[in-house]
């Protein structure tokens, strides 16, 4: 993305967040403006994939703040314009696009969202798109991307990566968030019970995390069962931004839950 200059576009949540991941992992250097609708716009400026700010820790955390706040914007127009290498004045300081996307979103999984990611995965084999895989920050990062070098299951990324059930899914969430997977298909075995049905009622009961052939009270079991996980209600010391995840995650489930009705 040097030396380009990205359209003004309307993006949501999950897309701002990839195209910050994008610029980080291609060191980007430029300015990029985040706009939320009735606001004035917000001013980054990137160099070599970092974005610069002022000397000190609350420099550091109000940056972070703002990345935070635009990336919880149901939807935001994004602009950037490469070239741009200097530093405004008064910056000293960076932070990394790519470090933070990966902290930011590996810190939206709990145990109901894991659940939810174990029930999508399932099955599906998994392998790492070379151009968006990210650098390894320690010896169970490289087990893990060394485990998905090559398509393979969830059942069988977990024994090769030797990590924690948590930090592998954890992993995944922020892979699959910034496009870093890659050759995710329904194989044979599990897509030939739905040949000839709705692809949107293929894609609500695979939310659902239920079998192809599930009737309607297994279906209402399993809205029910993640209803519980995932309403905010049920959650009330949660901070903001994890309500926020909670908010949408239930709002999938239950479209999901509705279609099927």
């Amino acid at each position: 993305m040097q030396g380009a200059t990205e359209p003004d576009l309307r993006r949501g949540r999950g897309e701002l967040v990839a195209l910050v991941y994008r610029l980080g992992h291609s060191t980007a250097s430029g300015v990029l403006t985040l706009t939320a609708r009735g606001a004035r716009p917000d001013v980054f400026v990137l160099r070599r994939g970092a974005a610069v700010c002022g000397d000190g820790e609350l420099a550091r955390r109000t940056l972070v703040a703002r990345l935070a706040r635009a990336a919880a914007e149901p939807s935001i127009a994004a602009t950037f314009d490469g070239g741009v290498t200097a530093y405004p004045p008064g910056a000293l300081h960076q932070v990394s696009l790519a470090g933070w996307v990966r902290s930011h979103l590996e810190a939206q999984l709990d145990g109901a969202l894991a659940e939810v990611l174990v029930r999508e995965l399932a099955g599906i084999p998994l392998s790492l798109r070379a151009e968006l895989a990210p650098p390894p920050l320690d010896e169970a990062d490289r087990r893990m991307l060394a485990a998905m070098a090559q398509p393979r299951r969830l059942d069988q990324i977990w024994p090769l990566a030797r990590t924690p059930r948590f930090r592998l899914l954890a992993f995944l969430h922020f892979l699959r968030a910034v496009g870093a997977l890659a050759g995710i298909s329904v194989p044979a075995e599990r897509s030939a019970p739905v040949r000839g049905l709705d692809p949107r009622r293929v894609a609500a009961l695979r939310l659902l995390g239920v079998d192809d052939a599930a009737d309607a009270e297994a279906v209402k079991r399993a809205y029910r069962r993640l209803a519980r996980a995932l309403h905010p209600d049920l959650q009330p010391h949660v901070d903001d931004q994890r309500r926020r995840a909670l908010e949408r995650r239930f709002a999938e489930v239950t479209a999901a839950y509705e279609a099927l009705a």
